[in-house]
């Protein structure tokens, strides 16, 4: 198991690197010409807040997030990610960062795809003190939303979900993500 989740940790990490890079040459190679708006204006700032609830616990999570569009259709961005989660007697502290691409087929529907990488402080609660374990936990989110304006809400599905690892009470996520 531990094998298996240094390999998918690995993957991860590499593939994160791996789009991030890509998009930086992307974008460095832009031109910019007059009368059109440059990168930074048409960031769009904002984020997503999300609330699961399981059987023995809960898990809340904040992502502050900028994301660019790329299109009409198409957007794609960073997050920060800060999540706790208490389960029986275990307690989870997570924070990472994530890569987010959103795409709108028609303005009401939102698809969502966020690969994400977290650094997990879970301590035991064992009548005192208890043991601590700090490890990396990849999830990786397909969405499905429905957007008004500024904000969508729906769910996310982590295709990458380990139950005895993952910060996340569940699979499938509900959350409400707002951009300005």
């Amino acid at each position: 198991m531990k094998v298996s989740r240094k390999i998918t940790q690995n993957y991860l990490k590499n593939s994160f690197f791996l789009l991030l890079s890509l998009l930086c040459i992307y974008y460095s190679q832009a031109q910019y010409t007059p009368g059109q708006s440059d990168f930074w204006s048409q960031v769009r700032y904002g984020g997503s807040f999300g609330l699961g609830f399981t059987n023995g616990g809960f898990n809340v999570a904040l992502s502050p997030s900028a994301i660019y569009p790329v299109s009409d259709t198409f957007a794609a961005g960073i997050s920060l990610n800060v999540n706790y989660a208490k389960f029986n007697e275990a307690k989870f502290l997570a924070y990472g960062g994530s890569l987010l691409s959103l795409y709108n087929p028609i303005p009401q529907i939102q698809l969502s795809a966020e690969l994400e990488q977290l650094r997990v402080n879970q301590t035991f609660n064992l009548g005192g003190s208890g043991p601590e374990d700090n490890y990396w936990s990849p999830a990786l989110f397909f969405g499905l939303g429905y957007t008004t304006r500024n904000a969508s809400i729906g769910l996310r599905y982590n295709v990458l979900f380990d139950e005895n690892n993952s910060i996340y009470a569940d699979a499938l996520i509900p959350f409400i993500r707002f951009f300005f």
